[in-house]
């Protein structure tokens, strides 16, 4: 019998080779095939003129939540495209951002990940979906 894969370990010797991830402040909370969860703390300098988080850096948490669920299926990647909708100001202390595979193929795999906060779950800030492609490492 062979041990269970701990992705969140891989992931996150993963994220530390991204100095942007490292300048942002990603944690990677859980993963498994598919399916990640990262968090983010509230800094100031993550946010816009108003003090929302800023839309840049809530398309690049989408991003990462995406790949990362993908890597835990296929490994590498990158992402061909990806969309943002952010659907109310980004506020609060800790950032929740979900990531899932929806559909793996061979050349290109689809994903989605969704943006809340730890103190209101269920309440969408953010929503998007990114195309990845494997690469050879």
């Amino acid at each position: 019998m062979s041990d269970p894969v701990d992705f969140v370990a891989q992931l996150k010797d993963l994220s530390k080779l991204a100095q942007f991830n490292n300048w942002m402040g990603v944690e990677i909370v859980a993963a498994s095939p598919g399916d990640v969860e990262l968090r983010l703390p509230w800094r100031e300098e993550l946010g816009q003129y108003s003090g929302f988080l800023h839309a840049g850096v809530i398309g690049a948490l989408l991003d990462t939540a995406c790949g990362f669920a993908v890597y835990t299926m296929v490994g590498m990647v990158l992402t061909s495209q990806y969309s943002v909708k952010c659907l109310r100001p980004a506020v609060a202390q800790t950032f929740v951002v979900k990531g899932r595979v929806l559909k793996p193929g061979r050349q290109q795999i689809f994903a989605q990940a969704e943006l809340t906060s730890l103190d209101q779950p269920g309440k969408l800030l953010a929503v998007g979906d990114a195309l990845l492609v494997p690469v050879g490492t």
